[in-house]
């Protein structure tokens, strides 16, 4: 790949990444309170120091940044926006306080899309970024150019974007396996999830379920380590967009279950349809 056809931005959105992991693992090193949103949902001194870290890294962009940790942005205001940053500071609180790792770093780079605005969204993710903190594994991908994985990737500082990807696997990487591999969420499995694992058994004989949080199972479905995830509760927009762009570069498809097409962002509400990857 020659480098003027990286994306421009890649560079800045990895450095916010790595730099937001540096923040997350110094938290996760010692000792921390949790505390609980409206939702109920956990806060971490992590969660506010990696907002704070991919906000000020992004700011030199000029574009908004919608984020998890960010504050409620007026429906009207975002909506006007042509290009913006749509980030999950710290997506997998519950696994981080759990201390099993399993947790990510999500960045992505959203663009008006040719359909027609509504309330079921008007955005989707050009420009993906995922990156596990605790195992050191970056994933990144930008429509049109392919789906990437980065082994080490804070230990490869100094590096330029396009020297980043020259030392990083194209995704797909090949799977040695026959068991068809679906991903559960370890905190919301339902009653339709079961249905869906049902239908596969029955589809596809040989297979086998991998619980775990957060993200992460999006850069395992991009590198062919897993085949399916269905998720039938609730995700806000930040947790998929990264994820979607990546797997959709790395050949498969985020399908909205409701509309039986790809998911659409920056909706009215930023709760997201069911879904299902595959």
């Amino acid at each position: 790949m020659q480098e003027e056809h990286v994306h421009p931005l890649l560079g800045i959105a990895i450095e916010a990444c790595l730099a937001a992991g540096k923040e997350i693992m110094e938290v996760y090193a010692g000792s921390f309170s949790v505390d609980h949103k409206d939702d109920r949902s956990p806060l971490t001194e992590a969660d506010r120091r990696s907002h704070t870290v991919i906000a000020n890294i992004l700011r030199s962009t000029g574009l908004p940044v919608l984020s998890e940790e960010g504050g409620e942005i007026a429906c009207e205001e975002r909506m006007a926006w042509q290009r913006y940053w749509c980030v999950d500071p710290l997506d997998g609180t519950k696994e981080f306080v759990k201390r099993n790792g399993e947790f990510t770093v999500n960045i992505a780079l959203m663009e008006r899309d040719e359909l027609p605005a509504g309330p079921m969204g008007r955005s989707k993710p050009v420009l993906g970024l995922l990156y596990a903190p605790d195992t050191d594994v970056l994933y990144f991908a930008w429509k049109g150019a392919g789906a990437f994985r980065q082994k080490e990737a804070a230990t490869r500082t100094g590096v330029s974007a396009y020297e980043r990807i020259a030392m990083s696997t194209p995704l797909p990487a090949e799977a040695d396996r026959n068991t068809y591999i679906i991903l559960a969420s370890r905190s919301h499995r339902s009653p339709e999830t079961d249905a869906f694992i049902k239908s596969m058994e029955e589809k596809r004989g040989d297979i086998a379920i991998n619980s775990m949080g957060s993200a992460y199972k999006f850069g395992l479905l991009a590198e062919g380590t897993a085949d399916a995830y269905p998720r039938y509760a609730p995700t806000m927009e930040w947790d998929t967009a990264a994820g979607q762009i990546i797997c959709n570069e790395a050949g498969k498809e985020l399908t909205d279950v409701t509309t039986n097409a790809p998911m659409r962002y920056n909706k009215n509400e930023l709760v997201n349809n069911w879904f299902i990857v595959q």
